[in-house]
């Protein structure tokens, strides 16, 4: 069964334009209802949460509208990060959580994501059916059986209490300074709050929205901001949170930026030296730098990959048994605490070490010494086919023979957006500039 409606995390797209219409979120609302309805029996109940995004309203009451329809009760949470939805649809036994969000992208786009009862993100097979059952239309309640709507006023501050938790009792964080960008996005107030609680000296950007100006030249998309005001305010470190804060990309106190194949570099050795590493392996995904992969060989760890997006990491995880993974991109994925990506828990462990260690954070940061690797992306239209046409196969097969024992080379979709990928590896700048762009050139006219 195939997927048309579900990209590699929910469902996304421009609000008001195919997909993210109100209509099909009202239609996708119903059939997932159904789908948890048949599923389970006695009350049923589901969880949606929400970025900052001017349609996030639209699309809340329209998914609404559809689950209660079905016999589904909906609590709503207002704007959370998306870990948060994953915890509480555990922690308040729904059978199903709701992130109405388009993380990282424009203010412009939205999406919806789904979480299963157990937290965790539906798996391709479930989406699929799901898919059908929106294509067979509304299977309504009886009017007797329609369900409620209720606000949660309390899960914001569940959340924040849990990502506490995952510090070492006692740990405190005085002395620290650190700036902390939310991207103008759910975690908006919960980043600061957290931080202020844990006794860091807080100085928050991007904490002012206004549902149009989510991830608009700020937070880990757009880190300039927050690599001035570390300069400026003297911080020991800066965290950049993406729009639904499940994504983290750290800046160090010197400004240099540092991103998640770092992030998990430092985490990996250390929960090692605690045996706390469960597998002795790390997952990735193929975007993970090869440096990466390098500096885990040398300490005994492996390095497992999976294609692009958190939600394959962490299949792969809990396939596996492991319990740390993520994303180049900043999803870090710690399955102790967590059921997804969550981009202030990987920043609060970065700052749990420099309080452990009293060392700052570029000592921490730079693990290993990344291979040159350079990522352009190729916008197509609707229509276009551009990986199928003969000219750029052509081009992607000269460039796997020229990089052939020399680096490594990855052509993909972006799973969110209508963007050609090309990425390549390689220690000779020279080549792999020109293999890149010579790709990208062949890409760019066969999508226009």
């Amino acid at each position: 069964m195939t997927r048309k409606l579900f990209g590699t995390d929910g469902v996304r797209g421009t609000a008001n334009t195919w997909p993210m219409t109100v209509d099909l979120a009202v239609s996708l609302g119903a059939a997932v209802g159904r789908y948890f309805r048949n599923e389970h029996t006695g009350v049923h109940r589901v969880v949606i949460g929400k970025d900052t995004r001017l349609s996030g309203y639209m699309f809340e009451n329209a998914l609404t509208a559809g689950l209660t329809s079905t016999g589904m009760n909906v609590l709503l949470l207002g704007p959370v990060p998306t870990p948060a939805v994953g915890l509480l649809t555990n922690s308040m036994r729904a059978d199903l959580g709701i992130m109405i969000s388009a993380s990282h992208n424009p203010a412009a786009d939205n999406g919806i994501k789904f979480f299963g009862p157990d937290g965790f993100k539906l798996s391709d097979a479930m989406e699929a059916e799901i898919e059908a059952l929106v294509a067979e239309g509304v299977d309504p309640a009886k009017p007797g059986n329609i369900g409620r709507a209720k606000r949660i006023d309390d899960g914001r501050f569940r959340y924040q209490e849990r990502l506490k938790s995952t510090l070492p009792s006692g740990l405190r964080l005085d002395g620290l300074r650190v700036v902390v960008d939310c991207a103008n996005g759910a975690a908006y107030r919960t980043a600061p709050e957290v931080l202020w609680e844990l006794g860091a000296d807080v100085i928050a950007i991007g904490t002012v929205p206004d549902g149009l100006n989510i991830n608009a030249e700020c937070g880990s998309t757009h880190p300039a901001k927050a690599v001035e005001a570390v300069r400026t305010h003297g911080a020991d470190l800066g965290i950049c949170l993406d729009g639904d804060a499940d994504r983290i990309i750290v800046i160090d106190e010197t400004g240099e930026i540092v991103d998640g194949d770092q992030i998990m570099a430092l985490l990996a050795a250390r929960w090692a030296e605690e045996d706390r590493l469960k597998g002795g392996a790390l997952v990735a995904t193929v975007m993970s730098n090869l440096g990466l992969e390098r500096f885990l060989q040398s300490r005994g760890l492996r390095l497992e990959r999976t294609k692009v997006g958190d939600r394959y990491v962490v299949e792969r995880m809990r396939a596996g048994g492991y319990n740390l993974g993520g994303e180049q991109s900043g999803h870090i994925v710690m399955t102790d605490f967590a059921t997804t990506g969550d981009g202030l828990m990987a920043g609060l462990q970065v700052l749990s070490e420099m309080a452990r260690t009293n060392r700052a954070a570029s000592e921490l940061t730079r693990n290993f010494a990344p291979v040159p690797q350079l990522l352009k992306n190729v916008r197509y239209g609707a229509e276009a086919r551009p990986l199928e046409d003969p000219r750029v196969m052509a081009a992607i097969r000269d460039a796997e023979e020229k990089l052939l024992g020399k680096g490594r080379l990855l052509i993909r979709k972006s799973g969110t957006e209508p963007l050609i990928r090309v990425m390549a590896e390689c220690e000779d700048d020279a080549l792999l500039v020109s293999l890149v762009d010579g790709i990208v050139a062949e890409v760019e006219t066969a999508a226009a």
